[in-house]
Order: C-alpha cells, then structure tokens, then sequence
C-alpha cells in the first residue's frame, strides 16, 4: 500500500490524503478543508474503487464558476501518481 499527502489547487481544501493498493484500489481518502459534508460523501463513494475509475468519474468536475474542483482535484492527482509510476 502506498500512503500520499496531496496538496490541490484552486479549490478549498488545503490536503488530500490517501492510499493506493497493490491492485490500485482507492482507500483511507480524507480531505482537509473544504466542505465536510462533500467531502465526507465523496470519500465513502469512492472507498475500494479502481483508481482508473476514479479518474473518468470525477475528471472535469467544477466547482461554481471555478474551473476545478475537490474531486477534479483528486483525479487529476490520480493522474499525476500513475505518470509518475509510469515512469520510475
């Protein structure tokens, strides 16, 4: 398992906490800062999920009139942390 502290952008939430399994399943996700609720939700939505699918879900996900969002956030650091794998 593999533990990762993220720190997102452009959204309210100021650290992203997860791990990632050996089959690259999502877990123990906990947003710091932001909406509670949300981010609560969105964390027990996607607990024990594919990381892959993680990323076509929430991709793209706005916030208001902002661009990004926590879940947008979260898959694009997804994104970054396979890249990187990728590339090790």
């Amino acid at each position: 398992m593999e533990k990762h502290k993220i720190t997102p952008n452009g959204v309210c939430a100021k650290q992203i906490d997860l791990t990632i399994t050996s089959d690259n399943q999502l877990k123990d996700l906990k947003f710091t800062g932001g909406c509670p609720g949300n981010a609560i939700g969105l964390s027990k939505l996607v607990e024990g999920m594919d990381i892959n699918r993680v990323i076509d879900t929430l991709q793209g996900t706005s916030c208001g009139k902002k661009e990004t969002s926590c879940p947008d956030q979260l898959a694009l650091a997804l994104k970054k942390l396979i890249a990187t794998k990728i590339s090790a």
